[in-house]
């Protein structure tokens, strides 16, 4: 791993967001101990701050929410000396209110995954904090002009999208989101101590919000490469207004022996 800079703030880019920077971006291959990242990490330049971007589903999206290497692209940037990391995402809308193009900063998770490696502290009674499970800074900096302020985002294994009767069973339990690579990408997160915001993009009315067809991966991507050019300007703003230097309320492990060093 060389680079020339250490950035502080990453993007991880969801469905359709597979680069960030322009041609002078420098490419940085990061070896882990979870194996290889879903793509190059591209270190570049955003108003002066160096930032790292990571397509979280591969450069030409290889990787399914199920099968994604989370662990692997959390340590990498870690490395890299990343602190903040922006995670733009596309969401399915459980309410009417939030229709197709509505960008959403949730405040809250559900996890109805199964079966993927969701921490890095497999022993040593490890229990990290997770009540808020997302950054307030990074939140704040996030809540741009025309974006919705909190939510529930629910994460489901996927790759199949839900039923109608399981969306009308998330939308009772008033969540509003839904989404296949918010968990367990927040918990890594928290436990390497990084800050960590979601910025969800809303592509569809989820199943059992809308009569008739069901959720269609084709007219979420549509929608998302709609929405690709704003969701790059709300990201940089971000950017910009995101703080620097610690965070104290994400640094969790003040205290704690660990069974593992950090990176």
């Amino acid at each position: 791993m060389t680079t020339s800079a250490r950035p502080d703030v990453a993007v991880i880019g969801g469905s359709g967001f597979y680069s960030f920077f322009d041609d002078d971006a420098e490419s940085v291959v990061v070896d882990t101990p979870y194996g290889a990242t879903s793509g190059p990490i591209t270190v570049g330049d955003v108003d002066g701050r160096s930032v790292a971007f990571l397509p979280r589903h591969g450069a030409k999206h290889e990787y399914s929410p199920h099968t994604l290497p989370y662990r692997a692209n959390i340590w990498a940037l870690r490395s890299l000396g990343v602190q903040r990391v922006f995670a733009p995402c596309a969401v399915g809308s459980l309410v009417a209110r939030y229709g197709p193009g509505t960008f959403v900063v949730p405040d809250q998770l559900v996890d109805r995954t199964s079966g993927r490696a969701q921490t890095y502290f497999d022993e040593g009674g490890v229990h990290v904090e997770f009540a808020d499970p997302y950054c307030g800074d990074l939140r704040a900096a996030a809540l741009q002009d025309g974006v919705v302020d909190g939510g529930t985002m629910v994460v489901v294994e996927g790759p199949r999208f839900s039923t109608r009767a399981e969306s009308q069973w998330f939308a009772r339990q008033g969540w509003t989101l839904v989404n296949m690579t918010g968990h367990p990408e927040a918990v890594l997160a928290r436990e390497l101590e990084l800050c960590y915001a979601p910025i969800a993009l809303v592509t569809d009315l989820d199943a059992g919000i809308e009569a008739g067809q069901g959720v269609r991966a084709v007219d979420v991507f549509a929608e998302f490469a709609r929405n690709i050019e704003p969701l790059k300007t709300l990201v940089r703003g971000a950017i910009g207004a995101a703080p620097t230097g610690p965070c104290s309320s994400c640094r969790i492990h003040d205290g704690a022996d660990l069974p593992i060093e950090l990176p």
